[in-house]
């Protein structure tokens, strides 16, 4: 049997969208290695020796490959660790599991709907001058950063509890996950971390009169998550400079694999092989996208993924986007 390809994360503390990433390799039982980086730009360890111009984190890479976004390295996860334990078991009783609902629930409910209402409640008002210089320069620059998150604070409160009154009337005949499944799911990972992020802000959100079972729900996954990290680490730190030239020299995944779908070619205005640029889209934001745009060679589209091949300092690598949720145009 082939030898695993190594996994790499590069990931900061405080990143809700880290833990995510964290508890899936965990609940997967992954091992894999951690780059630690800085919660602010610039990141030279991925824009320079990766080649990758891309502010957001996490990013992994398997073997020569580089995943961007946590809704596309879940199912890579699962296809390209197929004896890990799987995110999507089965529902109780024999029933099979609801994957594509799992998914959209976790990325359309959890990442765009319920995360930006409990980024309002955190202390905007009292943070680091650095994060507010960064944060504001990525929305524009004319945006005053604090008095823009106050004043969106009341309605994000508001979104919030009728979110969680949603996931109350989900667990509310006592299932013990999300959706009914044999385990946790993607599903249950989605929302318990971004639960964990707001309680720190305003615990009373989790009332546990009006929300009885979902707090139940929210302290059996916790407690379950703590179970598996008690059992045994799965990670080790590396240096970024050793984490770029083991990807560097790692493997890549054919482009055969993925595909080229000229339809979906056809449809963006794209054709193999061309040089094209690609950056998050669709998420509201003012910022300016081409400052944050990664610029490579297409070799890979389909429905699910984008991929190009980039350089960087250390090497060539293979970069992979989600389709949903990024603009990819020619240069």
């Amino acid at each position: 049997m082939a030898a695993q390809p190594t996994v790499i994360l590069y990931r900061y503390d405080i990143s809700p969208f880290c833990w995510k990433a964290d508890n899936i390799l965990l609940l997967k039982g992954i091992p894999h290695k951690r780059v630690n980086v800085s919660l602010l730009l610039p990141r030279p360890e991925i824009t320079d020796d990766l080649g990758l111009n891309y502010r957001r984190v996490p990013i992994m890479t398997i073997g020569n490959d580089i995943y961007c976004d946590t809704s596309l390295m879940i199912p890579v996860l699962e296809r390209r660790f197929p004896n890990s334990k799987s995110i999507f078991p089965p529902r109780k009783g024999g029933g099979a599991p609801d994957t594509g609902l799992i998914r959209a629930f976790s990325k359309y409910f959890v990442d765009d709907a319920v995360l930006p209402a409990a980024v309002t409640l955190a202390p905007w008002e009292g943070a680091d001058a650095r994060v507010i210089e960064d944060r504001t320069r990525f929305l524009g620059g004319n945006v005053n950063l604090v008095q823009h998150m106050l004043a969106k604070r009341g309605k994000g409160v508001a979104d919030l509890d009728a979110h969680l009154a949603l996931v109350e009337e989900q667990v509310a005949d006592g299932r013990e996950w999300l959706f009914d499944t044999e385990g946790p799911s993607l599903a249950d990972v989605a929302i318990h971390w971004v639960c964990e992020y707001f309680k720190d802000y305003d615990a009373s959100l989790l009332d546990d009169k009006k929300f009885p079972c979902t707090l139940k729900w929210f302290e059996r996954m916790s407690e379950h998550l703590e179970t598996k990290r008690r059992g045994h680490q799965l990670w080790k730190g590396i240096d970024s400079e050793t984490a770029g030239k083991e990807a560097a020299a790692g493997q890549f995944e054919p482009y055969d694999v993925r595909g080229f779908d000229e339809r979906v070619a056809k449809w963006l205005g794209v054709e193999r092989g061309q040089t094209v640029s690609i950056a998050p889209a669709g998420d509201g934001l003012p910022y300016n996208a081409k400052d944050y745009s990664t610029i490579g060679k297409l070799v890979s589209l389909n429905t699910e993924e984008i991929c190009v091949e980039i350089e960087g300092k250390l090497g060539t690598f293979r970069c992979h986007f989600p389709r949903l949720g990024y603009t990819v145009k020619p240069l």
